[in-house]
């Protein structure tokens, strides 16, 4: 929920918000003393073109290599500051990762260093295989099977680079923009007064003007540095000051790709996936793209301001190659982006404050980089089953009652729902974790209500704590001394929804065992949440933080966390801790552990271990529902899988025709939420009229249909780090025409392409195909042929159509039969749709556990594979098999297990022993069968209708075949033959 602004508090009383986007509460860079200084640097360098040179430079004298590891140090000086020492530090990892660490050495204060320690799952393991070789003029390493990776580090002046097979895939400080500024005392200037005249003493004209004229010391370091001291001290935005007690120490470097010329990456941005220049020449930006968890009203559509979340990395890709950058910094981060060519790029990145602690991910294959990324901060978490289906929020429910009738109506519609949700009104004066009683009596026997029929709810529970004496989470957490201070080491106070509010500092250890306790269920000698149940999960929003009365709506940079750290060293990190720390607490709250279910707004690398995020508070317009896309595309890229945004747009009251859309979009993002504003009319699906209200009702059902492909693709991406939306360059790396793509994406390694349809008035869309391959219509099984150089297709897209295809060569797992909830549905057969490919060749996977507990992970599931192929090269007959890949890779099938061995008989797989495939569905065959039988059994029953066939030329509807319950399990290994 977004925020209101300071005076509106103090005259609504948190009242109701007022609307539109407030660009004044927000800086660009001209507003920002260190991103001014670090665009001046880059402007000068500009200027001096091939006369620029960075004074920063590498001691050989003091290079040291570890003898039994890929490590080297050395002293770094810089001529600009000879007595200021600094201490440079690679690794090379065993996967091929390039670790650049530098810091300054001996100061007089200590740099923030702690940013990676939050992002990384653990520290990475070094290789004891490469060997760094040192020259006169560098140091290099060399690796890879082929030895095509190599490292270059020049000493003078300072350079780092990544090459493959000799071609350079990233250079920092190739243009000389690296600057760590180093802390010092500020030197107070006092004016020096001349003696008063005594009386009568004639003052000379001339010399009152030689004292004029009198001229500064010429400054030796204003070609780099400039001539100012811009913002060093002290920095003033609107009403607020920012004391800056250490002065200085930015952090600017140039990151450049030579021979990558489009990029993705850097979220959270309202932007295109390709992300457009910012600088250079005609830039379509005119500032930078900012990292700076922000609660941003209304953002704007199309915009590199910032808005909740952050994660610093980027994937620069070319036809080539794909080269991956993560930046571990936390503090606010300014990043511009040119293209000297089009096949180069280069960005500028300038952060407030931090080490340099940069991971040079070499690829080569984009599919590599999210090994390789998801290897340093963890894959997305493999959710709660149940969360993959609908859920359905407004601000706000306002009584249990309310919660009652709405899940009735569900019911009574025939329309799927598995999560209701509850704003801030259910807490009392906003007092998190503490029932309103007026209006939720009965809070308990409410949610057990909604969790008789398999489904559950999720509670808001916002990080500000109302400072009052009667609250005894705040009053607890301030007796600990667990609360951020203030730059004069006092109890910070803010205002947000709760009025008079403080903040939980978890960089404090003492916090995480303690936060746990208030959620746990059970009536102990503290206080807890005891009027909870496990069927009740966790919202957690405004965690930028978000601060009515703070500079830019969220905390001073100047106050303090745990270990003297200011906000502005951690502020991109401090809302993952929150989200990290109520997973932990709900996983733990009761004896019988339980996947949790926590929503973030605010995010940061590593946030994709704790659960899922959403775009925050959207318009209800076309344009958030486009861009909306986008950005969910770009999360995805960067590491968190597990994203959506809010369906119908949180402002605003969508039109019929909008609203529809808006649930198709939602449909087919990994989650699925409807939200709406205070002060929007009521606009629950069953609310609509028909038609809308039946589209919408199908397009529900279409999302349980599809609920195993989903829940599949998560087990992959918590596995292997692929995203769940895979947009045209990661899927087809070598398609040049894919690379800007960003409206359309394949779900998983499922096959299914989806284009939504996010504008007005449209009755078809044009689908891009990047290959030389038959897609069929998901719903009509129209056949579309692409080209080996891409093609466009022109596909049905009128309201009650989703362009949805099915690439040839896949098998979808679907359960067709509808169920008021995902709960409902565990025990349900399978339909197996075979959309053959032109070679006749067909492949899908199928994965399943009970969806709640962690018995995954001692091997309790199933995990299978499906494979239609011809039995023989000119044979007449194809396969359709049935494979268990739990069996045959064990070690692949669970994050974070390495299982040696795998029982098919686990007991989850005895619990659905007798889950079937009812159906099999076979598109594209060439002619009518002569028999369709289980191998080496009977045969079966099946209908065909006659069509286009997939190694056929030409388009139109497919033949179809389908096989009626063929009785066989899902967990069983078989086989079926169809012969013509």
């Amino acid at each position: 929920m977004r925020s209101l602004n300071y005076l509106g508090i103090l005259v609504l009383s948190l009242a109701v918000p007022i609307y539109s986007l407030k660009a004044h509460d927000f800086k660009t860079c001209s507003q920002s003393g260190f991103c001014r200084r670090g665009r001046a640097l880059s402007a000068r360098a500009k200027e001096a073109g091939s006369k620029w040179t960075s004074p920063y430079s590498i001691d050989p004298s003091t290079l040291a290599i570890a003898s039994d590891q890929a490590t080297f140090t050395a002293g770094v000086k810089s001529s600009l500051y000879p007595e200021i020492n600094y201490g440079l530090e690679l690794r090379v990892h065993e996967d091929g990762i390039v670790r650049v660490r530098m810091d300054e050495v001996g100061g007089l204060r200590k740099r923030y260093d702690e940013a990676a320690s939050w992002a990384l799952i653990s520290e990475p393991i070094i290789s004891k295989e490469i060997k760094w070789k040192a020259g006169k003029k560098d140091i290099r390493a060399a690796y890879g099977n082929k030895k095509e990776n190599e490292v270059v580090v020049t000493f003078e002046p300072l350079r780092v680079a990544l090459l493959r097979n000799g071609k350079e895939q990233v250079v920092l400080n190739g243009q000389g923009l690296f600057h760590m500024e180093h802390f010092r005392n500020k030197i107070e200037s006092t004016p020096t007064e001349e003696p008063a005249p005594q009386e009568g003493e004639e003052i000379v004209a001339d010399e009152a003007q030689v004292v004029l004229k009198k001229e500064k010391p010429v400054n030796t370091r204003a070609w780099f540095e400039g001539d100012e001291e811009d913002g060093y001290w002290e920095e003033t935005f609107s009403s607020w000051t920012d004391s800056k007690p250490k002065g200085p120490e930015s952090l600017s470097i140039d990151m450049n790709f030579p021979n990558h010329g489009t990029i993705y990456g850097i979220p959270q941005h309202a932007t295109r996936l390709a992300l457009p220049t910012t600088s250079g020449d005609s830039p379509f930006f005119s500032d930078p793209y900012r990292l700076y968890n922000a609660d941003v009203f209304e953002y704007l559509a199309s915009s590199p301001m910032s808005i909740y979340g952050s994660i610093p990395v980027l994937h620069a890709h070319s036809a080539d190659s794909t080269v991956g950058i993560f930046h571990a910094v936390g503090s606010e981060t300014w990043i511009d982006v040119a293209h000297a060519s089009d096949k180069s790029t280069e960005t500028h990145w300038i952060s407030e404050s931090g080490i340099l602690d940069l991971f040079l991910m070499p690829g080569p294959t984009p599919e590599d980089i999210f090994k390789q990324y998801s290897g340093l901060t963890g894959t997305s978490v493999l959710p709660a089953h149940w969360s993959l289906g609908y859920h359905q929020c407004r601000w706000n429910y306002v009584s249990s009652n309310d919660v009652r009738t709405v899940q009735k109506r569900f019911d009574e519609e025939d329309m799927p729902v598995d999560v209701f949700w509850l704003d801030i009104e259910y807490a009392e004066d906003h007092k998190y974790f503490i029932w309103d009683k007026k209006n939720f009596p009965d809070p308990v026997e409410m949610i057990n209500d909604v969790a008789a029929l398999g489904r559950k709810m999720v509670a808001i529970v916002d990080p500000h704590l109302k400072r009052v004496s009667d609250y005894p989470v705040y009053k607890k957490a301030s007796e600990l001394g667990f609360l951020v201070k203030n730059k004069d080491n006092n109890e910070y106070e803010g205002w947000c929804w709760s009025g008079s509010s403080a903040w939980m500092d978890f960089f404090n250890p003492g916090t995480w065992t303690w936060w746990k306790t208030l959620f746990k269920m059970e009536k102990g000698s503290e206080w807890s949440w005891t009027e909870s149940t496990d069927a009740l999960h966790i919202w957690n929003d405004m965690n930028e933080p978000s601060v009515f009365n703070g500079p830019e709506i969220t905390m001073p940079k100047d106050n303090i966390h745990h270990g003297g750290w200011e906000h502005r060293d951690v502020h991109n990190i401090n809302g993952m801790l929150y989200s990290n720390l109520t997973y932990h607490a709900v996983r733990e709250r009761s004896k019988t552990v339980s996947r949790p279910f926590v929503l973030t707004r605010a995010f940061y690398a590593g946030s994709q271990r704790f659960g899922a995020m959403w775009t925050g508070d959207n318009l209800g317009t076309w344009e958030h529902m486009a861009v909306g896309v986008k950005i969910v595309l770009s999360v995805n890229i960067g590491g968190f899988s597990f994203a959506g945004s809010d369906v119908g747009g949180f402002f605003g009251n969508p039109e019929p025709e909008m609203l529809v859309r808006w649930y198709q979009v939602g449909a087919f993002a990994p989650f699925f939420r409807a939200h709406a504003h205070i002060d929007t009319k009521r606009r629950e699906p069953y609310l609509l009229d028909q038609p809308y209200k039946g589209i919408i009702k199908d397009i529900l059902r279409l999302r349980y249909t599809l609920l195993p492909v989903w829940y599949t693709a998560f087990r992959e991406t918590s596995v292997t780090g692929l995203p769940v939306l895979r947009p045209h360059y990661v899927v087809f790396p070598k398609d040049k025409g894919g690379f800007d793509v960003d409206d359309q994406y394949f779900i998983g390694s499922s096959g299914l392409l989806v284009k939504p349809v996010t504008e007005k008035d449209v009755n078809e869309a044009t689908v891009y195909l990047p290959e030389d391959q038959v897609y069929y219509d998901y719903f009509t099984h129209h056949v579309y042929r692409g080209a080996a150089k891409g093609k466009q297709v022109t596909v049905p897209a009128a309201l009650h159509q989703i362009p949805l295809l099915v690439r040839g060569g896949s098998i979808v797992p679907t359960r067709e039969r509808p169920r008021r909830s995902s709960t409902s549905m565990n025990r349900d057969p399978f339909t197996l749709r075979v959309a053959l490919s032109k070679a006749c060749t067909a492949r899908g996977e199928l994965y399943l556990d009970d969806g709640v507990t962690y018995a995954h992970q001692e091997g309790n599931f199933v995990w299978r594979e499906f494979v239609a192929e011809k039995t023989k090269k000119k044979s007449r007959a194809i396969r359709i098999a049935s494979h268990d890949l739990g069996a045959t890779r064990p070690s692949e099938a669970v994050n974070g297990v390495a299982l040696r061995t795998f029982n098919p008989e686990n007991e989850y797989a005895k619990d659905i022993a007798d889950v079937r495939v009812e159906k099999v569905v076979v598109v594209g065959l060439g002619e009518r069968p002569k028999s369709v039988k289980i191998e080496d059994g009977s045969s079966l029953v099946w209908d065909y209708v006659p069509g286009v066939a997939a190694a056929d030329k030409k388009e139109g509807v497919a033949s179809i075949l389908v096989i009626k319950d063929p009785k066989v399990l899902v967990t069983q290994d078989w086989a079926i033959v169809i012969e013509w």
